[in-house]
């Protein structure tokens, strides 16, 4: 009879946002998985305490080293929950509403484009890469534009948004959503039809719908388990209840589902732009708050659509200019808490695609 023992390996990083900050420890039995271990907190910002020790106001530039794919929308769930605490979220300008839902979806493209390119790396396609960064980075110029920062936006503020946006930047945008159609059948073409890439990813990294609703999935990761749930049209922020679009379902939850979920995620994104650009009023950009925050006493959570699922902010405050405590909901640690259950199981080189699948940044794994 032939003995085999089993291998305790160290495995990465292996997809581009674990640069050194995350690891797992495979054992395996020949080329199959026994088990999975992750080992996270290699990152570790401490931005939970961090807030704490910062003004309201503060912190908001923090937020964007959370996902730093993703700054414009964690930032948004911040302020309104800031809002939602002191009372004004009725308060915040139409102009300002509309600003907040463009440059999130906005972000929602950058977003999913990176996750088009990582993934489409991880499989040894660079082709794909390369397309993906050509039309995030027209993305990132909108964002810098009306920031001045790429990654980092520090756009949102406690009440609307820090600056308005020209007639300019709107035909730039404009242009942008003329081509992303195009550029989206370009990634279908070139690697959702391709015959290689779905032989390497169809049936692999299964989550039924009874799975993820077990484990806490969350946005895209949820919606290809084919649960239809969508925080912009079912628990409506802001004036997202104001807008018509689609919500992309997977059928059977694999990781070929979870990358066309993120595909069809940007057209609608494209759509929502659209109608806020259309219906965007003139006016003030920001309500009228006091320069020096001071929140009431008592609590407040909320949560939004973010690109990676529910990001959530629970804040209490004490009355005085900074939060008592700070607490983040982090859609890419509940997804993370995945990998070790699916794995099982599975050969080495589909652990690292369904690794890719679930779009995980470390910086909001480790916040």
């Amino acid at each position: 009879m032939l003995k085999t023992q089993e291998l305790t390996l160290n495995m990465g990083p292996q997809h581009p946002s674990t640069h050194g900050v995350f690891r797992c420890v495979l054992n395996l039995d020949g080329e199959y998985i026994t088990k999975v271990v992750n080992h996270t907190g290699y990152l570790h910002r401490g931005l939970e305490k961090l807030a704490e020790a910062r003004t309201y106001t503060q912190f908001i530039p923090y937020n964007g080293r959370l996902d730093y794919c993703s700054g414009m929308m964690n930032e948004l769930a911040y302020v309104m929950t800031v809002e939602k605490l002191m009372g004004i979220t009725e308060e915040i300008p139409e102009r300002a509403q509309y600003l907040r839902v463009i440059m999130s979806e906005l972000q929602r493209i950058a977003s999913h484009t990176i996750y088009v390119a990582s993934f489409s790396l991880d499989i040894a396609g660079f082709t794909g890469f390369m397309y993906a960064f050509r039309d995030r980075d027209r993305a990132l110029d909108l964002i810098e534009a009306a920031s001045g920062q790429r990654m980092m936006p520090n756009y949102m503020r406690i009440g609307g948004v820090a600056a308005d946006v020209d007639e300019n930047w709107f035909s730039q945008l404009q242009k942008l959503l003329d081509d992303m159609p195009a550029s989206l059948d370009e990634y279908d073409g070139l690697i959702t039809g391709n015959e290689i890439f779905q032989a390497r990813v169809k049936n692999v990294g299964i989550v039924t719908r009874e799975m993820a609703l077990d484990i806490g999935f969350s946005g895209p990761n949820l919606r290809a388990s084919g649960v239809d749930h969508d925080l912009r049209r079912d628990e409506p922020y802001g004036i997202y209840d104001r807008f018509k679009f689609d919500v992309p379902l997977g059928e059977q939850g694999d990781t070929f589902d979870r990358f066309v979920v993120r595909i069809k995620e940007m057209r609608q994104s494209v759509n929502i732009i659209k109608q806020a650009i259309k219906d965007i009023p003139e006016g003030p950009i920001m309500a009228k708050v006091p320069k020096v925050i001071k929140p009431p006493v008592g609590e407040a959570f909320h949560c939004i659509e973010n690109s990676k699922g529910h990001l959530g902010f629970h804040i209490v405050s004490d009355g005085s200019t900074k939060p008592y405590r700070t607490r983040i909901y982090s859609p890419c640690f509940v997804s993370l808490g995945f990998f070790p259950i699916v794995a099982k199981g599975q050969h080495l080189m589909d652990a690292v695609v369904t690794l890719a699948s679930i779009d995980i940044v470390l910086g909001e794994v480790d916040r």
